[in-house]
Protein backbone atom coordinates (compact mmCIF):
# COMPACT_ATOMS: atom_id res chain seq x y z
CA UNK A 1 0.00 0.00 0.00
CA UNK A 2 3.10 2.49 0.71
CA UNK A 3 4.24 1.92 -2.68
CA UNK A 4 1.03 3.64 -3.74
CA UNK A 5 1.33 6.92 -2.25
CA UNK A 6 5.08 6.78 -1.61
CA UNK A 7 8.04 7.03 -3.30
CA UNK A 8 11.92 7.40 -2.64
CA UNK A 9 14.32 8.26 -5.60
CA UNK A 10 17.85 9.34 -4.61
CA UNK A 11 17.61 11.65 -7.65
CA UNK A 12 14.88 13.50 -5.81
CA UNK A 13 15.24 15.37 -2.77
CA UNK A 14 18.13 13.82 -2.03
CA UNK A 15 16.20 10.64 -1.72
CA UNK A 16 13.58 11.60 0.93
CA UNK A 17 10.57 10.23 0.91
CA UNK A 18 7.88 11.72 -0.72
CA UNK A 19 4.53 11.86 -2.04
CA UNK A 20 4.57 9.47 -5.37
CA UNK A 21 4.70 11.45 -8.37
CA UNK A 22 5.69 14.93 -6.68
CA UNK A 23 8.47 16.77 -4.70
CA UNK A 24 6.94 16.95 -1.60
CA UNK A 25 8.84 15.23 1.02
CA UNK A 26 6.43 13.43 3.66
CA UNK A 27 8.37 15.49 6.49
CA UNK A 28 7.14 18.36 5.56
CA UNK A 29 3.11 16.74 6.34
CA UNK A 30 4.35 15.80 9.57
CA UNK A 31 6.61 19.09 10.25
CA UNK A 32 2.87 21.09 9.28
CA UNK A 33 1.03 19.36 12.15
CA UNK A 34 4.44 19.35 14.37
CA UNK A 35 3.93 23.00 14.43
CA UNK A 36 0.80 25.17 14.27
CA UNK A 37 -0.46 24.25 11.13
CA UNK A 38 -3.54 22.09 10.05
CA UNK A 39 -3.97 19.58 7.37
CA UNK A 40 -5.85 22.34 5.26
CA UNK A 41 -2.74 24.85 5.34
CA UNK A 42 -0.60 21.96 4.40
CA UNK A 43 -3.02 20.83 1.57
CA UNK A 44 -3.10 24.43 0.08
CA UNK A 45 0.91 24.95 0.17
CA UNK A 46 0.87 21.67 -1.57
CA UNK A 47 -1.65 21.20 -3.77
CA UNK A 48 -0.46 18.44 -5.79
CA UNK A 49 -0.84 16.35 -2.62
CA UNK A 50 -4.58 15.44 -2.53
CA UNK A 51 -6.65 15.38 0.60
CA UNK A 52 -7.26 11.28 -0.18
CA UNK A 53 -3.00 10.55 -0.50
CA UNK A 54 -2.11 12.69 2.67
CA UNK A 55 -4.62 10.99 5.17
CA UNK A 56 -3.97 7.65 3.94
CA UNK A 57 -0.24 8.32 4.59
CA UNK A 58 -1.52 9.37 8.00
CA UNK A 59 -3.19 6.12 8.75
CA UNK A 60 -0.14 4.23 7.62
CA UNK A 61 1.54 5.92 10.23
CA UNK A 62 -0.76 5.55 12.66
CA UNK A 63 -1.17 1.41 12.56
CA UNK A 64 1.98 1.06 12.34
CA UNK A 65 2.35 3.13 15.67
CA UNK A 66 -0.31 1.15 16.78
CA UNK A 67 0.85 -1.73 15.91
CA UNK A 68 4.32 -1.81 17.42
CA UNK A 69 3.00 0.01 21.01
CA UNK A 70 3.00 -2.05 24.14
CA UNK A 71 -0.15 -2.77 25.84
CA UNK A 72 -0.79 -1.64 28.76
Amino acid sequence: MEDQYLSRDPDIMSGALCFRGTRVPVQSLFDYLEGSSSLEDFLEDFPSVSREVAIAVLEVAKERLFAHAPAA
